[in-house]
């Protein structure tokens, strides 16, 4: 079934402000109702709900960069990025509805990730995963919808290279 091009940006750009929205409620109930560096258990040892600022981004890198350049490389060069991906799905039609959806998870939190940076002047993280063999470092929501998103382009470019069954394309 072949979407509008109207349609494709409109249920785009709902997503995209689904995963905002999404980062930006979780990450507003954390601020008002967890302390910094609290710690609380959901599931024993396994999922925590902590509250730290993060500066810089991905594990703290460029936290201790200067006013200037943490302007150009955690704000400017992100904005850059961000408006590029969302022109490319937007204006060109050749990308898969898989590819669509994981570009719009990934401009979803990344700008939820450079609201903060913006407005608050760091990224409020809260999340904590141990399960065994997989441990986190503490992230948000904003970096679970990079994270599902870049996922998913990446499964969806190597079936669409392999010619399966994500070949469908909204035009």
């Amino acid at each position: 079934m072949k979407l509008t091009r109207k349609i494709k940006i409109i249920l785009t750009l709902v997503l995209v402000l689904l995963n905002i929205s999404c980062d930006q409620i979780s990450k507003n109930v954390v601020r008002k109702t967890i302390e910094p560096y609290e710690r609380i258990q959901v599931f024993e040892d396994n999922f925590l709900l902590t509250k730290v600022e993060n500066t810089g981004a991905a594990y703290s890198l460029g936290s201790n960069l200067g006013p200037v350049f943490k302007i150009i490389f955690l704000q400017i060069i992100p904005i850059l990025v961000l408006l590029f991906l969302l022109k490319q799905i937007l204006v060109k039609t050749h990308y898969s509805k898989e590819t669509i959806i994981g570009f719009a998870f990934i401009i979803g939190g990344g700008i939820g990730n450079l609201y903060d940076r913006i407005i608050y002047g760091s990224v409020t993280d809260f999340l904590i995963l141990d399960l065994g063999i997989i441990k986190t470092e503490i992230f948000n929501m904003a970096d679970v919808s990079v994270m599902l998103g870049s996922i998913l382009v990446l499964v969806s470019s190597v079936f669409n290279k392999k010619g399966s069954f994500f070949k469908e394309k909204i035009t």
